[in-house]
């Protein structure tokens, strides 16, 4: 994945069923400059309502819950709101949940037991609108997300603006909505505005499936 991103002022909202690890995670995080805890749930049921109410920047979600899954809970969230990135923070190994955190539409995926270097910099790329996953499971997610995945037309790409092939590209080169914005002179919402265009042209469901789409796509362009 691409080099660590600066760091990004962030108000985090964690969801975990673990009381010590919520409260560990919070010293964590506003040991962080910039990030702040702006509220904590123990489940699904919880976090929603809490969620809605605070508006956070980013949430963390493990993937198991006491009711609702982690999954179902990324999969609601997404669904009220697609540009609210979601960092999966969880005990299960990646190889088994990770593929599975990015289809319902996280950011990212971090294993509890990583350093707290290794998790504040997953926080940070998806505050800037990167995915983040480790090294070792990068291109193995990738691939199995886009095997099995309806097929686009050799030229849907042709389908996108210019401006909106731009941010296309630049996705799928690993950059974040925030760099984008930095880079094109633009607001954040201007690009996700873009990137929603492209999601609905391409027929994809999510933000995640526009950022592996492209990541894929330009993969193509370069052994083609």
């Amino acid at each position: 994945m691409p080099p660590s991103a600066p760091t990004r002022a962030g108000r985090v909202f964690i969801v975990d069923d673990h009381t010590m690890f919520r409260e560990g995670l919070r010293q964590l995080i506003e040991h962080e400059s910039g990030l702040t805890v702006c509220g904590d749930a123990a489940d699904a049921d919880e976090a929603l309502p809490a969620i809605r109410r605070t508006k956070p920047d980013v949430v963390l979600v493990d993937i198991s819950l006491s009711g609702a899954s982690g999954i179902d809970l990324i999969k609601n969230l997404r669904a009220e709101d697609d540009d609210l990135p979601i960092l999966v923070v969880s005990m299960h190994d990646e190889s088994l949940y990770a593929e599975r955190a990015l289809r319902a539409g996280a950011m990212g995926y971090v294993m509890k037991h990583e350093p707290a270097k290794t998790v504040k910099a997953a926080i940070q790329k998806v505050l800037g609108g990167e995915i983040y996953l480790s090294e070792k499971m990068a291109s193995s997610v990738i691939s199995k997300f886009m095997h099995g995945q309806p097929g686009q037309p050799a030229d849907a790409v042709q389908l996108l603006s210019d401006r909106e092939l731009e941010v296309f590209r630049m996705l799928g080169t690993g950059k974040g909505v925030r760099q984008i914005a930095e880079e094109l002179k633009v607001t954040i919402p201007t690009v996700n505005s873009f990137r929603n265009r492209i999601k609905e042209k391409l027929h994809l469901k999510s933000s995640t499936e526009v950022m592996l789409h492209a990541i894929q796509w330009m993969r193509e362009e370069s052994v083609g």
